[in-house]
């Protein structure tokens, strides 16, 4: 429990001190963000605000993770120190956060709005979600069990649906694809992808630590879990909500910096694979039900316009339809994280009600 608020707190305290001087930096650079010219008037105002702000969600990530392990060392603390999980969840994060900052350097250098051309993008995700599949499935514990299954799973493997490897690696492509993509389509607004990406990531602190509480591994009972490395999961969960949080203090409306592609990528890489470290791919679905609408908003927009010539949203993502409708930002970003807690809330009370269907708890 020590790391786990060791690695909130160290989160926490690095992104609110590091981003200040990330937007004094970027802005001194000229590193500023382009906005859409069909997008809402009051957009407008913030064409030139400082992007790129995800550096600071990765870098505190990444310390608030080895900081809680290295003080587990100096506490003499019985902890195994890093693991395979918590290792590769961080990979897939750093991996899909470089292939974003390089989407956003591109936008800065030639000032316009997009970045990488369609096929670079999906190739940097191909690379590090294949990269991240086949590693996923690798390094088993003295108990057999790796960072991750072939199986899909609700709230923990579902036994009757195994994928073959190449299907596997498949999946996990679209699953990660989907996911990195999906908070890239909510971070328009000032702080709502950070916002809604702290509640879920704060569902999966509590997700993993009564994983680790309910273990197989620890002694079999009805009802426990088998993951592979389910408190070291706490710990990179809780390191990301503090980044996230320390991250928000600057991004709130009205924004001083942009996470942009860097951060969005990186955290839909984060809840992609925790989902799948935790067993839990389905039930993310509920758990990040807010970039789920928001992405299918987007897919709904394109196929209904390409079929019918006609719009079923002013704009999508949708949280832009709201704005033409002449709600104020700030309406529309407060009741979307509501949205996003309610989400978060549903899918940990089916987790737990899962557990006590089985008798646990």
């Amino acid at each position: 429990m020590i790391s786990i608020l060791i690695a909130a707190s160290v989160g926490l305290g690095v992104s609110i001190l590091l981003t200040p001087y990330l937007i004094r930096l970027f802005s001194y650079q000229g590193f500023g963000q382009e906005i859409r010219e069909e997008g809402p008037q009051g957009h407008r105002s913030k064409r030139g605000t400082p992007t790129m702000g995800g550096v600071a969600i990765l870098v505190a990530l990444v310390a608030g993770y080895f900081v809680a392990h290295l003080v587990d060392v100096w506490r003499d603390s019985p902890s195994d120190g890093p693991t395979a999980s918590g290792l590769l969840v961080l990979y897939l994060a750093v991996g899909l956060g470089l292939v974003g900052f390089l989407d956003d350097f591109i936008k800065i250098r030639k000032q316009r709005n997009l970045g990488l051309n369609k096929t670079a993008k999906l190739v940097g995700q191909l690379v590090v979600a294949l990269s991240f599949a086949v590693l996923v499935v690798q390094f088993p514990d003295v108990n057999g069990l790796t960072p991750a299954s072939q199986n899909l799973s609700y709230a923990r493997d579902l036994e009757l649906i195994v994928f073959p490897l190449p299907i596997f690696m498949l999946f996990c492509y679209l699953l990660i694809s989907a996911w990195s993509n999906a908070v890239n389509f909510t971070d328009g607004l000032d702080g709502l992808a950070g916002g809604a990406g702290a509640m879920v990531l704060a569902t999966y602190v509590v997700i993993s630590f009564w994983q680790a509480r309910l273990s197989c591994v620890e002694g079999y009972q009805v009802g426990c879990y088998n993951v592979r490395d389910p408190l070291d999961l706490a710990v990179v969960a809780a390191a990301a909500t503090g980044a996230c949080v320390g991250f928000l203090w600057w991004n709130a409306a009205p924004a001083k910096i942009f996470m942009g592609d860097t951060g969005s990528l990186a955290l839909g890489g984060l809840i992609a694979g925790l989902s799948m470290t935790t067993r839990t791919e389905l039930l993310a679905i509920v758990i990040g039900g807010l970039f789920v609408v928001e992405m299918m908003s987007v897919v709904l927009q394109i196929a209904i316009f390409r079929t019918t010539r006609k719009r079923l949203f002013r704009m999508a993502p949708f949280h832009h339809h709201f704005e033409l409708a002449g709600w104020a930002e700030t309406t529309v970003i407060i009741r979307f994280w509501l949205l996003a807690a309610i989400c978060c809330m549903f899918g940990l009370g089916l987790f737990y009600s899962e557990q006590l269907g089985l008798g646990g708890g």
